[in-house]
């Protein structure tokens, strides 16, 4: 009969034990974290916040609620693509699904709002054309897309997307619904683009004004060859070989910015929940200051480095003032970075990326000659939806 009570006892405190660990334990995500877990420093961050009670609200071609990465963390919006495409069709929400599983592998706790503002294909010249009207005509998809999801609820965008135009697609819209959101307090992220080993085009809405633009590193801390390299670049996160959940079941590896896009717009949810009024600009500050920063500070290559998700949360509790105010540019002061690197200041190019360069400056240069001899033959129209393309930042197929 001893013997019988000392076991019960042991048995009941080894539960007690067991159940502590596991109340104190931080969520496990679904979807497999590979070296994009160490390279963020997530268990540490884990241990201090899950995301609990932050929305992001992810803009991209729809989620897949049931994926059991997904399941009871996501709502769904409007699909403002209208294209006809429905959930469980192969193709909705290839992209978005993916994009969604990697928001919650780093803040598990998080909820998703789902806004559809584009499709997984838009290669055919008809899609190009229809998304180029829409954006021309004040009915930016993507505009309607960020001001439904501040007004319902989301602390955090997350926009894995951007235009493919060597000049860039400014939008006014586009420009006006982000200024609302960062006045609402709405943090909002982008891809960098993954034009860097091609012509390296301006990517919206990466470069509009207020937008935490994330850019792409490779296992080691390298720029990742496709990661777009400009001077709107903030900060960056892992975006190769990045498991992700899959639209029809599964999971699968993806490259990208959008992939960095996602972790990053999930650790500021990490952040907010530490600190649940932060500011936009605080949270882009917290970011910046944090960063594993390269030598010789910022640029535009990797801008101020890869995030260090660990150090963000911790100094998200006690973030720097926000100074975010109207002044007057008097032309004697320009405005600094956090670490005092000036804007004016980049590290050399490498010649692999001034090869890239030389060559799409020759590469354009035959095209603007070929352009007029074209127009003064008028023997052919070059279509208007060719340029201007939005379209998902990654995943690449693999």
């Amino acid at each position: 009969m001893k013997f019988q009570t000392i076991r019960a006892t042991c048995t009941a405190v080894a539960l007690t034990g067991l159940l502590g660990t596991l109340a104190t334990a931080p969520a496990q995500a679904a979807t497999p974290v590979g070296w994009e877990g160490a390279a963020l420093g997530l268990s540490a961050a884990q241990k201090q916040s899950q995301g609990e009670g932050v929305t992001v609200a992810v803009l991209d071609t729809g989620v897949e609620v049931d994926h059991p990465a997904l399941k009871g963390r996501v709502t769904t919006g409007p699909d403002f693509r209208r294209d006809g495409l429905e959930p469980g069709n192969p193709k909705w929400g290839r992209h978005g699904t993916a994009m969604a599983s990697d928001v919650l592998k780093v803040a598990p706790k998080a909820k998703i709002l789902s806004v559809r503002v584009l499709d997984d294909d838009n290669s055919e010249e008809s899609d190009r054309e229809e998304m180029e009207d829409l954006r021309d005509s004040g009915a930016s998809p993507i505009a309607k897309g960020i001001d439904y999801a501040v007004e319902h609820g989301a602390d955090v965008i997350s926009m894995s997307l951007g235009s493919e135009d060597i000049i860039g697609h400014y939008n006014e819209d586009e420009a006006a619904a982000l200024a609302r959101a960062a006045r609402e307090g709405v943090t909002v992220l982008a891809s960098a683009g993954n034009a860097g080993d091609v012509l390296n085009e301006v990517s919206y809405p990466a470069g509009y004004a207020g937008v935490i633009a994330v850019a792409a590193t490779k296992p080691g801390g390298g720029r990742a060859d496709f990661s777009t390299v400009h001077t709107y670049n903030d900060v960056a996160a892992p975006g190769v070989d990045i498991v992700s959940a899959n639209n029809t079941g599964g999971y699968r590896p993806v490259d990208g910015t959008s992939p960095a896009c996602a972790l990053a717009a999930g650790v500021v949810a990490l952040m907010y929940e530490k600190n649940p009024k932060l500011t936009p600009a605080q949270a882009n500050d917290v970011l910046i200051a944090t960063t594993h920063r390269p030598p010789g500070g910022g640029s535009a290559l990797l801008g101020y480095g890869l995030i260090n998700a660990d150090a963000a949360v911790k100094a998200a509790a006690s973030p720097p003032k926000d100074r975010t105010r109207a002044v007057a540019y008097t032309g004697k002061e320009h405005l600094a970075t956090p670490d005092g690197t000036p804007k004016t200041t980049h590290p050399e190019l490498d010649q692999g990326l001034w090869m890239t360069g030389l060559v799409a400056a020759g590469g354009g240069l035959v095209f603007l000659i070929g352009g007029v001899l074209l127009a003064l033959s008028g023997r052919r129209k070059v279509p208007t939806g060719a340029a201007g393309m939005v379209q998902p930042q990654g995943p690449f197929p693999r």
